[in-house]
């Protein structure tokens, strides 16, 4: 599959580029897909969740009425689940949800989110460039000039560039990260996602 390189202004440069079918042609793998996101979504979960239970209640623990003769349940202190104010039963407690996978599987799941924006064509690249200076108006042009404005978009670049970053980090709905920071959920999550041309290489060395 061949992709046209164009400019910051959205003009044919009467380069193309070749697609790796390693990478971008394989056949999808849609469970390694649901892993490698539930993977990203989970580590991303602070789990500070907490409540109260009735030892964190602030209160007193005497008995507040007679064990048996009363004509109702018992109960040990005002502290108690059933009353009005006690602690939550079998409440939520501070929890560590990340887990991990193997590198070879999550290689496969970004492989097959790839492969599914080359086939509904939502991938774009455009030849190397940056700004002397952060401007999001530039930034907001560029995308204009791709009509992307209104969609979730990323783009990918080869190495870290400071200008774009800033660029980009005010407008919603779009980022400017490196390669190696592009996850499969950052691919499912993007309705365009523009290659600097010289990003393919590093692609193809960490595949």
């Amino acid at each position: 599959m061949e992709l046209k390189v164009l400019n910051i202004k959205g003009e044919e440069t009467g380069r193309t580029v070749n697609l790796d079918e390693t990478i971008f042609g394989v056949e999808p793998n849609d469970h390694a897909i649901y892993l490698d996101v539930k993977q990203f979504r989970a580590n991303n979960r602070q789990g500070t969740h907490k409540a109260k239970e009735r030892a964190d209640i602030k209160g007193s623990t005497r008995k507040i009425k007679k064990q048996k003769g009363t004509g109702s349940a018992r109960a040990g202190s005002i502290k108690s689940p059933l009353f009005r104010g006690g602690g939550r039963a079998f409440g939520p407690r501070p929890k560590d949800y990340s887990f991990k996978l193997n590198k070879k599987l999550k290689k496969v799941a970004r492989k097959s989110a790839l492969s599914y924006k080359a086939k509904a064509n939502e991938l774009f690249v455009v030849e190397d460039f940056s700004f002397d200076a952060p401007k999001t108006k530039e930034y907001l042009n560029f995308e204009n000039n791709f009509k992307i404005a209104d969609k979730k978009s990323i783009l990918v670049l080869s190495k870290p560039n400071k200008n774009l970053y800033l660029s980009s980090r005010n407008l919603q709905g779009t980022r400017a990260i490196t390669v190696s920071e592009l996850t499969t959920y950052d691919i499912l999550d993007a309705k365009a996602i523009v290659f600097a041309e010289s990003s393919f290489d590093v692609l193809e060395k960490i595949f």
